[in-house]
């Protein structure tokens, strides 16, 4: 009764050992062998990274029998089974990954590209706007100082003006002044007095 609870405590701890997915590690590939060690004939050999299936082990010999994708039955060394996954069975799918994220990168790099494109663009534009506008300025600035400069000389034509106005509204006033004063000096000389007649008084 011990005897059979002990072994089928035994079945239960190694069960999940061998229920896990095994692989082939990586080397080139190993030789599969009719039973527990070098000793028996080898019946094949089996390529690095393939997944098997572990059946039972022989610690004394270090030797595992395993069922390969095929259907064959063999066994190989312990030291060729591992649970990490081989690198032969990774790297379509790392490869795969790889793709992937160099696509992505592309894409990425593309969408900066344009992005900075854009940038570019619209810097151009704006500084194509500033310099328009400094332009317009600096124009602005020319017609504003010989607007100045107009509106300077005119105003200094327009004093000038008004002074010689009334410099000439001055001669103008004196000279009639002057004439009216000599009419009146002259005037009593050029008209004959009338004698008086004593005529009239009688």
């Amino acid at each position: 009764m011990k005897k059979l609870l002990f072994m089928l405590l035994l079945s239960l701890l190694t069960t999940p050992v061998f229920a896990q997915v095994h692989y082939i590690a990586d080397d080139l590939f190993t030789y599969m062998h009719s039973g527990p060690s070098n000793q028996y004939r080898i019946i094949g050999s089996i390529n690095a990274g393939e997944k098997v299936q572990l059946l039972k082990t022989n610690k004394e010999t270090g030797y595992s029998e395993i069922l390969d994708n095929k259907g064959r039955q063999g066994w190989v060394q312990d030291k060729f089974i591992t649970t990490t996954e081989s690198m032969a069975s990774r790297l379509p799918r790392l490869e795969k990954e790889l793709k992937n994220v160099k696509g992505q990168l592309a894409d990425a790099e593309k969408n900066a590209s344009q992005e900075k494109a854009g940038l570019v663009e619209s810097l151009e534009v704006r500084n194509k706007q500033i310099s328009e506008l400094e332009e317009n300025y600096s124009g602005i600035s020319e017609k504003l100082a010989t607007a100045q400069s107009e509106i300077r000389e005119l105003r200094a034509k327009l004093d000038t003006q008004k002074e010689d106005l009334l410099m000439k509204y001055f001669m103008y006033g004196g000279g009639v002044a002057l004439g009216g004063i000599l009419l009146g000096i002259i005037l009593p000389h050029l008209i004959p007095r009338r004698k008086k007649s004593h005529s009239n008084w009688l």
